[in-house]
């Protein structure tokens, strides 16, 4: 199934202990997987397992996913102690004493009141406890953005699969013009060649048409603009993107890409080859949709 690297999904869980946990997943087209976590600082020990939820069910995108805690309920605030932290404030400020030479007191308040000595911070839930209640809050929003790029995803397949079809059309109008075209070369080049023996012939110099010599120009203007080898290439290419589009699964858009790029190569060697009026019209109008193609996969995963 084709998916698409654009998509938004939301889900949020109500737990037993009134706490409400709120995830929002969105992703848009990146050349790989990129996740981003932005978790609650007191539970960024759950970052890895919500990056392996993601990379679990997406293969390609940036992916940034938001979890906020909603709490209807108060929760208890503890104090945390840096003991580490106090003991060098206590020895920095010996140090200032000593060199001051004072001997005024140091209060254990004033001790306390130094920045990140003491902290209040709300109780913080065991890892395993908050990831069984934030668990299916996330599950809800991945399944939800996964059913978006899919069903992006099956409009860009759609499209994709009509430019094909078209492609394909313009490539068979090419091909069914390819003989009239050599031998419309063939008359062209023997009208210029009798003109220019006409006008010989007028100084009274008497010139023949060698027709041999003509077949045999005839023969390496034909080899030069023989597309045959294009024409094959390019049809394995459509029934290659069409098979992708219809029956691939997983991470299909930079085969496309490869694809694509191979196609624009085939075409731009018809339209060297060829300098018909039709032809010309025909591989512009190839040159557009594959234009379009190319922003339209893009997106593609």
């Amino acid at each position: 199934m084709v998916r698409s690297m654009t998509g938004y999904g939301a889900g949020d869980v109500l737990t037993a202990d009134g706490s409400r946990w709120i995830v929002e997943a969105r992703s848009v087209n990146h050349r790989f997987l990129e996740v981003i976590v932005r978790l609650p600082r007191d539970h960024s020990a759950l970052e890895d397992r919500v990056r392996a939820a993601a990379s679990s069910r997406l293969q390609r995108g940036r992916v940034e996913i938001a979890v906020t805690r909603e709490d209807v309920t108060k929760r208890t605030r503890v104090a945390k102690l840096d003991a580490a932290l106090a003991a060098r404030y206590a020895s920095a400020i010996e140090e200032v004493r000593g060199a001051l030479g004072t001997t005024d007191p140091l209060p254990l308040m004033f001790l306390l009141g130094l920045p990140d000595v003491l902290r209040f911070e709300e109780a913080c839930d065991e890892a395993e406890t908050a990831w069984s209640a934030l668990e299916p809050a996330l599950a809800a929003a991945l399944r939800a953005l996964v059913g978006m790029r899919e069903a992006e995803g099956a409009r860009l397949a759609e499209d994709l699969d009509t430019r094909v079809a078209r492609l394909s059309s313009l490539t068979e109008g090419i091909a069914g013009r390819a003989p009239e075209l050599v031998a419309a070369h063939a008359q062209r080049l023997r009208g210029r060649v009798e003109d220019l023996l006409r006008a010989v012939s007028s100084d009274g110099r008497v010139v023949s048409l060698d027709d041999a010599r003509l077949a045999q120009e005839v023969a390496l203007l034909a080899d030069r603009t023989d597309i045959s080898e294009e024409l094959t290439r390019l049809r394995s290419h459509f029934a290659q993107a069409s098979q992708l589009l219809g029956e691939g699964d997983g991470t299909i858009g930079r085969k496309l890409e490869f694809l694509l790029q191979e196609m624009g190569r085939e075409v731009n060697t018809i339209g060297s080859k060829t300098q018909a009026l039709e032809n010309t019209r025909a591989v512009l109008e190839m040159k557009a949709e594959l234009e379009a193609m190319r922003e339209q996969i893009q997106n593609v995963e």
